[in-house]
């Protein structure tokens, strides 16, 4: 073989090589539990620039939308999680509204026992800890008495609601609502951590170049909500958990097929009781910065955000069934319902029913998405 046709050999493998490691990496790429939710977050950002982009888009739009993004994120990471490991919990917004309602009633009316005023910090520290407890409480019903987490959870839903209704009744003279709080993240630091404004400098720079003014030539909007930084706390968190650590490697091997985790060494029952508390404490971030914000508090609060939580995971890529998410695909989910959620605000030709419609709907297409995905991953078992 002359030099010149060993040369093209070798030109003509390397090409041949190069396509091979190409069309694979198309192929992991497509077989990602989270390219749906990618799709259809990339096609709802460029509806709405193209449909109402001038208000979606300029300072105050991006301001509210992550407002609503970010909550919604916050629990649905706790959900994700859950249903990773295979389980999942329908007491989310109920805790919600309990924690809202823990919190308030000590703010205005001071600690338990007569023990004196509460200060933002206790009050939140308070009821984080009634929460956990109450998160290990379910978890701990559902993995020893072998009950399936919808019918546990679906009870703790009823009881948490109810005695948050109970609770303001009793406590605060009838009324189911609290308002007109102090407004603490004005005057005190922790309140400020979740009621007070994240990226402010962004928001700063981008006046200081003219783009973020209002109609007087004032700074239009200071920054985005705190609980926009809580969100990407907690998904940096989770996501470093489940692609790092050991405990990630449990979370999947527990959802998968929990016997044979079992076999080889993994502690099933404390990893599900630890994601219920997860959710717990997800819950209680969610109803705080709502809290610390608003300076209301309402026994309806967190009212079906369990399901939108368990819908933007679905959208997602996880399944129900366990062993199949990612935190990366719950973020997609949860900017495309926040997104949709707030577009009735926008487009005054779209009738805001629509938004459960549009849920239902991109609900059943991801879940027949990731369990084609998930088939052809796992070679149809």
């Amino acid at each position: 073989m002359s030099e010149a046709s060993g040369v093209a050999t070798s030109a003509a493998q390397r090409t041949e090589s190069d396509r091979l490691v190409k069309h694979g990496r198309i192929r992991a790429l497509l077989h990602r539990p989270e390219i749906g939710a990618f799709a259809g977050m990339a096609f709802i950002l460029i509806f709405l620039a193209i449909v109402a982009g001038n208000v979606v888009y300029n300072p105050l739009g991006i301001k509210n939308n992550h407002g609503i993004i970010s909550q919604l994120g916050i629990i649905s990471i706790g959900a994700c999680l859950l249903m990773i490991a295979g389980e999942f919990d329908l007491s989310i917004g109920s805790m919600i509204g309990f924690s809202g309602m823990c919190m308030a009633l000590m703010l205005k009316w001071g600690l338990p026992f007569g023990l004196g005023e509460a200060t933002p910090m206790a009050a939140f520290f308070i009821t984080l800890a009634l929460t956990l407890t109450i998160g290990w409480l379910i978890g701990t019903i559902v993995v020893r008495s072998g009950l399936s987490s919808f019918i546990v959870t679906l009870g703790f839903l009823f009881v948490l609601r109810g005695s948050t209704e109970v609770g303001f009744r009793t406590f605060n003279q009838g009324s189911t609502q609290i308002s007109g709080l102090p407004d603490f993240k004005q005057t005190d630091w922790f309140a400020y951590l979740f009621g007070g404004d994240a990226f402010k400098w962004v928001f700063d720079l981008l006046f200081s170049f003219g783009w973020n003014v209002n109609r007087s030539g004032d700074q239009w909007v200071p920054g985005l909500d705190a609980k926009v930084g809580w969100w990407i706390i907690i998904a940096l968190a989770a996501y470093f958990v489940l692609s790092r650590t050991k405990l990630g490697n449990w979370i999947y091997a527990t959802g998968d097929n929990k016997e044979a985790a079992r076999a080889n060494g993994v502690p099933v029952n404390q990893v599900k009781i630890g994601l219920f508390m997860f959710t717990a404490f997800c819950a209680t971030i969610f109803a705080a910065s709502q809290v610390f914000d608003t300076n209301t508090a309402d026994a309806a609060k967190g009212n079906l955000k369990e399901l939108e939580a368990i819908a933007a995971a679905v959208v997602g890529g996880a399944i129900l069934t366990g062993g199949f998410g990612t935190v990366v695909g719950v973020i997609f989910g949860a900017v495309i319902f926040g997104l949709v959620q707030n577009s009735v605000f926008y487009i005054s030709w779209i009738d805001g029913s629509y938004y459960r419609v549009f849920l239902g709907s991109v609900l059943l297409v991801a879940a027949f998405t990731n369990e084609n995905i998930r088939k052809r991953i796992t070679g149809g078992i």
